[in-house]
């Protein structure tokens, strides 16, 4: 588990220094140049290009990560894998084009009425599936070698400055609106730009490959279980992004921009959580091919409590803080509609980052077809909530769709790892991380509020307060064994306690 959380760590810095420039973006400038219809339309513009890049990817990023070990032989360039690797998002990227340009017509009529931006922009979301595309395999690939930093950095940090640089000229009148678009597609290109450079000088990337490798065998079993994750990409992928599409179906641009805002801020939740999941993904592959349940579990359990343990006080140090926030930032009142959506999604945050190593057991073993089943059953009860919410309760409808999706899929994807592969993740550990929360939320009513002096006074001391408060618990519960060892060393002390 060392080298997960030293990997995790460093993906984590460069995942908040980029939250920080992300935070003075979407919070200061955003907010400020951008009406909340045009934000709308930049936010729904990149998450149809994503959901596309799911489709495209057709399961090569799992699929990468569970037949690397079948490969692995760094003498013999991996025997063709990063040629077989890049030649299927190339051909998904081909034949989703194609789909997509097919199906304009559906496409815009489900956006038209609510909000007609969209159709403007329409074929210039196929440059960013390619772009995307590609991006999301490179940096699996570096995953897969054990390498997070960089593309996390480029991830997180180079892509927020980019972003942050397509805003300032848009706000300044360099660009008009078409040009902010098409600055967006540049950002996302000069960041595959610099993740191809660092792959192809860190990793195997040779096209050389010998197709009698690839015996009947393994193609097969290769085909089924990539059959099974592209099925369940269509479902997945579209159920990750119904809630800001169906939102500005029913509500508008206007709404999926106040949205966005509260999204961001829920967001920030499971950043740490990606770092820990890149890293620890390919030891979970590793140990589920060698038929390892008692590694994996172990595995299972150690993940669970450092997502809960970094997610859960990240919600409470937001959450003690909204009032505040909204009303630093520009425009604060028109975007304090989406309050509860930051509540609704940060708990579905803290649930699916504990929980969510659970589906990387089950994806990479044996009984992976089950996530075909759960997600089409996720995809219609979102659909269904979600027709229910938004209309009667707007942004804060979509996050409570949400929300309940989230506690029924995590709930049985749980049942289904416990049953199938022997997976448990909690442990008295997991109550004793709840129980601290719920003493900090208490304790922070009795902080006096020094907003009428200056908000910003009041966060830095509820922040610091609380989140002093958090690390002694968990050090001195030792919720963490590996937390406190790494603490200790920095420290320079023997051990924490």
């Amino acid at each position: 588990m060392g080298v997960v959380i030293r990997q995790s760590l460093k993906g984590t810095v460069l995942t908040y220094v980029g939250a920080g420039i992300g935070f003075v973006t979407q919070f200061f400038i955003v907010t400020k140049f951008l009406d909340p219809e045009v934000l709308g339309l930049t936010k729904v513009f990149v998450e149809v290009a994503n959901l596309c890049t799911g489709f495209a990817l057709l399961g090569v990023t799992a699929a990468g990560m569970r037949f690397f070990p079948y490969f692995k032989n760094p003498e013999n360039g991996h025997n063709g894998f990063f040629f077989y690797y890049m030649m299927v998002p190339l051909i998904g990227t081909l034949l989703l084009s194609c789909i997509y340009l097919c199906c304009k017509g559906p496409i815009i009529s489900f956006f038209t009425n609510s909000s007609p931006l969209f159709e403007q922009f329409y074929h210039l979301v196929i440059p960013l599936i390619f772009i995307l595309t590609f991006l999301s395999a490179l940096e699996n690939y570096s995953n897969i070698n054990m390498r997070i930093a960089f593309p996390k950095g480029v991830r997180e940090v180079c892509l927020r400055i980019f972003l942050l640089a397509s805003y300032l000229l848009y706000a300044f009148g360099y660009t008009n609106l078409t040009g902010l678009i098409i600055s967006l597609v540049i950002a996302y290109a000069l960041c595959l730009l610099l993740d191809a450079g660092y792959v192809s000088r860190t990793a195997v990337t040779t096209l050389r490959h010998d197709p009698k490798f690839i015996t009947p065998d393994l193609r097969n079993k290769y085909l089924k279980y990539t059959g099974f994750l592209i099925l369940s990409a269509i479902t997945g992928n579209l159920m990750n992004q119904l809630d800001i599409f169906m939102l500005s179906s029913v509500k508008g641009m206007y709404s999926a921009g106040i949205y966005t805002i509260a999204m961001y801020m829920a967001n920030i939740i499971d950043m740490p959580s990606r770092s820990i999941s890149s890293i620890s993904s390919p030891i979970a592959a590793q140990a589920l091919k060698e038929g390892n349940f008692e590694e994996a579990n172990t595995l299972y359990k150690k993940v669970s409590i450092h997502q809960l343990m970094i997610s859960s006080m990240l919600m409470l140090i937001i959450w003690i803080n909204m009032d505040n926030i909204y009303s630093i930032i520009p425009n604060g009142e028109t975007y304090r509609e989406g309050m509860y959506v930051v509540l609704f999604l940060g708990l579905a945050k803290i649930i699916a980052t504990t929980l969510s190593f659970g589906g990387t057991l089950i994806q990479f073993s044996k009984y992976y077809y089950w996530g075909l089943y759960i997600s089409i059953f996720l995809t219609i009860l979102t659909i269904c909530t979600n027709l229910f919410f938004i209309p009667r309760m707007g942004v804060a409808g979509a996050a409570l769709a949400t929300l309940i999706t989230t506690i029924v899929s995590y709930s049985y994807q749980q049942f289904l790892v416990q049953r199938k592969v022997h997976g448990n993740p909690f442990t008295w550990k997991t109550v004793e991380m709840i129980a601290i929360i719920a003493f900090l939320w208490g304790l922070n009513h009795l902080i006096p509020s020094l907003t009428d002096i200056s908000p910003w006074l009041d966060i830095a001391v509820r922040t610091i307060a609380i989140g002093l408060l958090g690390l002694i618990a968990i050090v001195k519960l030792k919720i963490s064994p590996d937390f406190n060892a790494i603490l200790a060393k920095h420290l320079g002390q023997g051990t924490c306690t």
